[in-house]
């Protein structure tokens, strides 16, 4: 089984401010839920790991997950109230969030590990794992004990400075899990935020000089992604979306292609992925690429399925 943990939520986004109410559309989100949802639509028996609140929010949020068929591995609701995500648009057609935290975050770190499926082949982290102290102990064991039964380890962190009030000690935490993956997606915009201004190859570098990463992959919005091992490197130009809709999820579902590639390629543990040519790696990024652009080409986080993918791909 692929695992991910984290946060699901719901987005509530914007819409022009009429006689001073703001109307505000509901919409099921998170990153790590968006990610689990797409490994599913493409193929792959996919836990969840996430607290879902007793609210209609909660109601809601299970609605796509059961539809994918992902299995929500904690499965008793808390009464904790929905977490919420305020969206807003930046003026590019790139969203920006204000987060509202609840029911993300009502886990214990003996109450993740025991939810852990007895067979994980992957277990993808990220999004708000790291920004709280407590939070980031309790995912970090919980991923340290995958690792231990023998999965990959996997990292998105989807970096949010609106909701980090310490960054040197998030930075410190999130460093953590880092040392712990095998498997590395940051954008560009994660990287400034990071350490503003160093090149991208750098930051690649340094990745895969931590004790256990053998794969960095870096997107760049409009500018594609690029992928790195030690002994190899590719880049691929972003899938083209139909216009109308727009870039909610796009990361989420470009990691889902990623992992989606190398699961069905075999390529899943350590020295297979350090193993990886450059053709292979260009083949990876460009099934993502193509997952997320059709992602892109509806409203809201909305992952393609494997006949989509296969058949701009060439294998349907």
């Amino acid at each position: 089984m692929l695992v991910v943990g984290g946060e699901s939520l719901i987005d509530l986004k914007e819409k022009p401010v009429k006689g001073g109410v703001m109307p505000l559309t509901a919409h099921v989100g998170g990153s790590p839920m968006n990610c689990a949802i797409a490994l599913r639509r493409l193929g792959h028996d996919t836990g969840f790991m996430c607290p879902i609140s007793e609210d209609k929010f909660g109601t809601m949020i299970l609605e796509p997950l059961k539809e994918a068929g992902v299995k929500v591995l904690l499965k008793q609701r808390v009464r904790a109230p929905t977490t919420l995500a305020v969206v807003s648009d930046d003026g590019r057609g790139n969203p920006r969030y204000m987060f509202y935290r609840h029911a993300d975050r009502a886990f214990t770190r003996d109450g993740l590990i025991a939810a852990l499926p007895k067979k994980v082949d992957l277990f993808q982290i990220g999004g708000f794992c790291a920004i709280e102290a407590y939070d980031a102990r309790a995912w970090f064991e919980t991923a340290k004990t995958a690792a231990k039964a023998g999965a990959t380890i996997s990292i998105d962190p989807n970096v949010r400075p609106a909701i980090i009030t310490d960054m040197a000690a998030y930075k410190q935490r999130l460093g953590r899990m880092l040392d712990l993956a095998h498997i590395i997606k940051v954008s560009h915009e994660d990287l400034d935020y990071l350490e503003t201004g160093r090149p991208l190859e750098a930051h690649a570098a340094a990745l895969l000089e931590r004790p256990n990463c053998k794969l960095v992959v870096i997107t760049r919005a409009m500018d594609g992604s690029i992928a790195f091992t030690r002994e190899a490197r590719a880049e691929v130009p972003i899938y083209p979306a139909k216009k109308g809709g727009d870039n909610v999820g796009a990361g989420d579902t470009l990691m889902a292609g990623i992992l989606s590639w190398l699961r069905d390629h075999r390529a899943l543990g350590p020295a297979k992925l350090a193993a990886l040519s450059g053709d292979q790696l260009q083949a990876m990024l460009w099934f993502g690429a193509v997952a997320a652009g059709i992602n892109c080409s509806r409203i809201g986080a909305n992952p393609p399925t494997r006949a989509e993918v296969d058949k701009v791909v060439g294998k349907g």
